[in-house]
């Protein structure tokens, strides 16, 4: 596999000071002083820290630049708090981005060590799930690309989400271990370490005054230390960081309980509070789990809090310009406790009036909503908020109180029902803190993550505060960070790119525009097919090795790789497929194009339905792949502990790009924009980004099917009927009735929850109201294809038009729409 070039001006702008020596003695070095093992015995994994930390090393000094140039200048900054950020293996992508490939390539060719083999060495960080977590590390990419001063804060998980194993075809959960063997690019920080208070009460102290003030004491505490991921730009020198919290106890162990045969209880304490960032999104099932993940919201806001006051009075004593040279971020609700935290650090410990406070908070907050799922706004019981977190009750009550009796009144008098839909805290048994109404109040702006997804804001999820607020709102689409979603991932078709158009696309997408000059060019065109085949072949074998079965590369590799949940509809695809399993069991010598369908996708541990569509999926692809009678025309591929890495490889090899969630309920989406990125052609419904990739590559260059928005709403309100469509198409019923037979396990009871979800339980995401308009467009597809000249035409101008869709364009309308903030360059 051939790695992309850079062009000699972009060479000059890496100021690359690290020559082919230099690199092969900081090699040998970390090998015997960092890791104590002589380079004729050192291990693969020996050899990746080695090389890791020799570009950690030249990272680290542009990083010392970065923060002089920044604290002399006495810069804004942003901060995004994320609870997620799927950063993946970052070798290849710090080599790239630092200008050391070349480099790091010769030197290891002359210590006899294969670089493309090291890249390979490595964990994914596990510190991440989805595409929450994935755009949060484009967007570090990209404010480090483009010099604006930075720093991400999340939290330093030890085992991530899950390592992800089928067994009997269903999702068996295993601890991922990624830090098992430490990791060569963070650097732990405890001369930053945080104290955070939690539980306790509180209590009305009165002054000689009689001026009574809270105070929230008999608190339980536990102990943030950060842990720092530089995060180089591209092409430049600037280098931000991604600083992550782990929890510790405030004191390791009672040493008087041990001595006296306690063993378990003396360590308690010290469990319990590490226990805080074991795992990304403990399961939420139990009262116990729930109270864990709040738990783990507040502490890693609180941490981070602490910390940006902590820089911010480096320079300043007061809080006068503390939001002139503060932004936060938060993505999504996970962080809006951050609002009532900074109010209590305001006024319960700097004694600010509540009027000053309240204009700090929305002056320095604002807030990304990523989804339009009304049950997936995070929402708290408030007698466990009460029991966690009692301060923080008490503000987030006065805001309430001061927001309805105040702005609301003044707009809707005597409007009681106005009220009770704006209000912060959902009346009921037991009463809800709306979290996303909180981070509604307490930022100055408001991004959805599309066009339509802001639409929809206004219009669906929020629309009272959309008229209440009406310059509050604004679209931020997503993006991706063109260098690891092309130029990593798919070195080839980088370098056929440089060739055709220059190297310095990767810092200005919309360049690709002038690849569709070589449309007409036949060699131009030959290469790029020639690509996208050598990248199925190196598909296929890993499918092999992971699933163990074989797939030809000239079938379509149609690819649905996203988190598993109902409205992204992977249950859609599922009954497509058994359509066409029973017409190649009717008819063998039917002709249609074969196709490998290609899964990825994690299902929380708590989601039972979703794992039962994986547990469907493996089962059914267990028949389909034995099964000679259909001729190797379809097979399926589920790819078990879908992350990053494996993204990397399926993404570049692509054929068809899965994105068929029920129109109105995907936000934005990003893996349709990495997947078009690198010229597979959609095939989805009106929703998210998908429109505006539509708008981007023209009518003839997607695959677009299914009810709109607005068809949907209406169908609900005509009263919607899964029956109807059930009873009424015969393909569709023989595919839900042969799932929830016993011919794929044995056993006709266990699918049976996918079967009441689509029919007694109504189907709410209009899988079987989509289905014959998904039936067609996929023989649309079969014909396209066939017309392979047109088809690679069609994935060319795919890639050529997704110049929009860089994270770049999307951090420098954040910058300069939401954040107020300018690049400074590194000298």
């Amino acid at each position: 596999m051939s790695k992309a070039t850079i062009s000699k001006k972009q060479a000059d702008e890496f100021k690359t000071i690290c020559s082919v020596e230099d690199f092969k003695v900081s090699v040998r070095n970390h090998l015997v002083r960092s890791l104590a093992h002589n380079p004729a015995a050192a291990t693969p994994t020996d050899w990746w820290i080695a090389v890791s930390l020799t570009v950690r090393d030249q990272i680290l000094e542009r990083s010392s630049e970065t923060m002089v140039e920044h604290f002399e200048q006495n810069v804004r900054r942003v901060y995004y708090l994320s609870l997620e950020y799927l950063m993946g293996r970052l070798l290849e992508n710090n080599l790239i981005s630092t200008g050391l490939m070349g480099v790091a390539k010769e030197a290891l060719q002359e210590l006899d060590e294969d670089l493309d083999g090291l890249l390979k060495e490595g964990p994914d960080m596990g510190l991440g799930n989805g595409g929450l977590g994935r755009l949060a590390a484009c967007f570090m990419d990209s404010l480090s690309t483009l010099d604006y001063p930075a720093v991400g804060y999340g939290i330093h998980y030890e085992f991530g989400l899950f390592r992800q194993e089928f067994v009997n075809g269903e999702q068996v959960e295993k601890p991922d271990a990624w830090r098992r063997f430490g990791n060569p690019w963070e650097i732990v920080r405890p001369e930053y370490a945080v104290k955070v208070n939690l539980y306790g009460k509180v209590e009305t102290q009165f002054d000689d005054m009689g001026q009574g003030r809270p105070v929230w004491h008999d608190t339980r505490s536990i102990v943030g230390v950060p842990w720092d991921i530089p995060v180089a730009g591209y092409g430049c020198t600037t280098v931000n960081f991604l600083r992550l919290w782990e929890s510790r106890a405030s004191r390791d162990f009672d040493l008087k309980v041990f001595n006296e045969g306690g063993y378990v209880e003396a360590v308690q304490e010290k469990a319990e509070s590490e226990s805080v960032s074991k795992v990304l999104y403990p399961n939420d099932e139990t009262e116990a789990g729930k109270e864990l993940r709040l738990v783990q919201q507040y502490f890693f806001v609180a941490c981070s809090l602490s910390d940006i006051i902590r820089r911010h009075r480096r320079s300043e004593n007061n809080w006068d310009n503390f939001s002139s040279k503060v932004a936060i971020q938060l993505n999504d609700t996970h962080p809006a406790v951050a609002i009532a935290e900074l109010m209590r650090l305001l006024l319960d410990e700097d004694g600010l009036e509540w009027k000053e406070a309240w204009g700090i908070c929305q002056k320095t907050f604002s807030y990304t909503n990523h989804t339009l799922l009304p049950e997936a706004l995070e929402r708290w019981s408030v007698p466990l908020f009460e029991k966690v977190l009692p301060r923080h009750l008490q503000i987030i009550f006065e805001i309430n109180e001061r927001f309805l009796n105040n702005e609301v009144e003044a707009k809707w008098p005597g409007d009681s029902d106005k009220k009770r839909a704006l209000s912060v805290i959902e009346e009921g048994r037991p009463r809800m803190i709306r979290m996303a109404h909180l981070a509604l109040l307490g930022s100055h702006k408001v991004n959805g993550v599309a066009a339509m997804h802001t639409d929809l804001l206004k219009s669906y999820l929020f629309p009272d505060f959309a008229e209440l607020y009406p310059n509050r709102f604004i679209n931020m689409t997503n993006g991706v960070t063109p260098r690891r979603w092309l130029k990593v991932c798919n070195p080839d078709l980088a370098q056929l790119i440089d060739q055709t158009i220059g190297a310095d696309w990767p810092k200005d997408l919309d360049r690709l525009r002038e690849l569709e000059e070589s449309l007409d060019d036949e060699s131009f065109c030959k290469k790029f097919a020639w690509i996208k085949r050598q990248n199925k072949e190196r598909l296929a074998v890993l499918i092999e090795e992971r699933c163990g079965i074989q797939v030809s590369p000239d079938a379509i590799f149609d690819v649905q790789i996203k988190r598993l949940h109902e409205y992204k509809r992977q249950h859609l695809n599922l009954l497509y497929i058994l359509t066409l399993y029973r017409r190649l069991l009717r008819e063998p010598d039917l002709d249609i194009v074969p196709r490998v369908f290609i899964f990825g996708a994690k299902a929380a541990p708590g989601y039972v339905l979703a794992k039962e569509i994986i547990h469907a999926i493996n089962a059914v692809a267990d028949k389909v792949n034995n099964d000679e009678r259909i001729k190797g025309k379809l097979k399926i591929a589920f790819i078990p502990n879908y992350g990053v890495t494996i993204a990397e490889k399926i993404i570049p090899a692509a054929d068809v790009s899965e994105q068929i969630s029920t129109a109105g309920k995907e936000a934005s989406g990003t893996g349709n924009m990495k997947l078009a990125l690198n010229g597979a052609l959609t095939l989805g419904t009106l929703d998210g980004a998908n429109v505006e990739i539509l708008e981007e590559v023209g009518d003839d260059n997607i695959f677009i099917f299914g009810l709109k928005e607005k068809e949907v709403e209406q169908l609900w309100k005509d009263g919607y009927s899964s029956y109807d469509y059930y009873w009424g198409n015969e393909e569709l019923r023989g595919a839900i009735d042969w799932l929830s037979s016993d011919y794929f396990t044995g056993n006709s009871n266990d699918f049976s929850s996918i079967r009441h979800s689509l029919l007694d339980g109504g189907d709410p995401y209009l899988v079987l109201a989509d289905f014959a308009a998904y039936v067609k467009a996929q023989g649309e597809v079969d014909v396209a294809y066939r017309d392979q000249k047109t088809w690679v035409k069609k994935a060319i101008l795919n890639t050529a038009r997704m110049g929009k869709f860089s994270s770049d364009r999307t951090i420098k309308q954040y910058a300069e729409n939401i954040w107020d903030l300018s690049p400074v360059h590194v000298s």
